[in-house]
């Protein structure tokens, strides 16, 4: 079974992140977990709510966390797609989950995942990550804790160096 990093700890990946084609083949799968794109959340939602197992929704570049802004309650997980590592966008969708949503569910980053984003990542609300296929999960690890200290609040503490110190 995959590992993904989940708060700070190496667990087996209980969730299946199904593709629109693989929806489109073979629908959705009676049992387990599973994370499915943001347009066939919107499609299917009520049937999505009915089953028995828990649903993820995955966003992707260019898709906006306010479609999800009403479903929040009600979802366990939301993964961010990063299809590229240079592409930045989800750490703003992780941050605007976090910060203007309010969601306390899992943020789980999914793609093209590095050990040198896992910090950043973490700071504006990640707490899941999907290391890529081709890189030690174990080594990955490490990358959560580069720095014993920040200079900037960030989603967990807002407040900055000089306030931290004088609280």
């Amino acid at each position: 079974m995959a590992k993904v990093i989940v708060n700070g700890d190496i667990v087996d990946n209980a969730w299946q992140r199904l593709t629109s084609e693989e929806l489109e083949q073979q629908g959705v799968p009676e049992a387990g977990a599973v994370i499915v794109p943001l347009a066939y959340w919107l499609s299917h939602r009520e049937a999505l709510l009915e089953r028995s197992a828990p649903v993820g929704v995955c966003l992707e570049p260019g898709e906006e966390p306010a479609d999800l802004a009403a479903d929040l309650p009600t979802l366990p997980l939301v993964a961010v797609n990063f299809p590229a590592f240079k592409d930045g966008r989800g750490y703003s969708y992780a941050r605007e989950l976090r910060t203007r949503y309010g969601f306390e569910g899992e943020v789980r980053a999914v793609g093209d995942v590095l050990q040198d984003q896992l910090f950043y990542m973490h700071r504006v609300g990640f707490n899941a990550f999907e290391v890529r296929a081709d890189r030690d999960i174990e080594e990955a690890l490490n990358g959560l804790r580069p720095f014993s200290v920040t200079y900037q609040g960030d989603v967990h503490d807002e407040r900055p160096i000089y306030r931290r110190q004088s609280a």
